[in-house]
């Protein structure tokens, strides 16, 4: 029997083909709430994505992301490191999902192979089918119940990319309620389009900055004039 994190992150995303959601909301029968949002993102590439999570680290970097619903930056704790790791790392910031209020959120950052598995990933990535992963634990909430490890328990999120000559395909899919089951609280529908709407809007914005960011650090390579 599937788990939960199996349907709601399935291993066909690893694949470009189309699959049966890839942009709305859907209830598990345990009460665990699926959201999956595409977004386009011209001229941005996996390499671009990666690199994001590696750099933001400030208020006004959220806001670049989103203007409008990224609110606070409460700070990366000590395993992040700016330009060399994000894996393991946990931030803290607040946040809104269009007319949802603000609220905190807490992600600790995960190996996306922990999701996937090693082989299947690793195939997708060589095949070209996929060009980066980020996976997460995320929490909503003042207080937020966290494993042993320091991941929080009631949600999962991950990023999938895959680059074309147009730029990249951004496939994201959350699982909220994970404990739904357990404690019979559920996330409402409206928390989940309102985060399907923001997630679509912040990788929307970033879209128009992050090749300009990516290639401004001297870390990275410089990008071919063409005019």
């Amino acid at each position: 029997m599937e788990t939960d994190l199996e349907l709601a992150l399935p291993a066909a995303l690893l694949h470009p083909q189309p699959i049966r959601l890839e942009m709305g909301i859907e209830r598990l029968p345990s009460g665990t709430l699926v959201v999956a949002c595409r977004t386009l993102m011209p001229g941005c590439s996996g390499l671009m994505f990666d690199w994001w999570f590696k750099y933001f680290e400030n208020e006004e970097h959220l806001l670049w992301w989103h203007p409008n619903d990224h609110k606070s930056h409460f700070g990366w704790d000590a395993v992040w490191q700016k330009g060399r790791n994000y894996i393991g790392a946990t931030i803290r910031a607040a946040e809104s999902l269009g007319d949802v209020p603000p609220v905190s959120a807490t992600i600790r950052f995960l190996d996306p192979h922990a999701c996937f598995g090693d082989a299947a990933l690793d195939d997708a990535m060589a095949r070209g089918e996929v060009s980066a992963a980020v996976y997460a634990g995320i929490g909503f909430g003042d207080t937020v119940t966290l494993d042993p490890d320091g991941v929080p328990v009631t949600g999962r999120m991950m990023h999938v990319t895959r680059d074309t000559p147009d730029g990249m395909v951004l496939r994201s899919r959350f699982a909220l309620g994970l404990d739904a089951a357990r404690t019979g609280h559920a996330v409402s529908d409206e928390i989940g389009l309102g985060l399907m709407r923001h997630c679509h809007q912040e990788f929307s914005y970033l879209a128009r900055a992050l090749p300009s960011l990516y290639h401004g650090d001297r870390s990275n390579p410089r990008p071919r004039d063409t005019w």
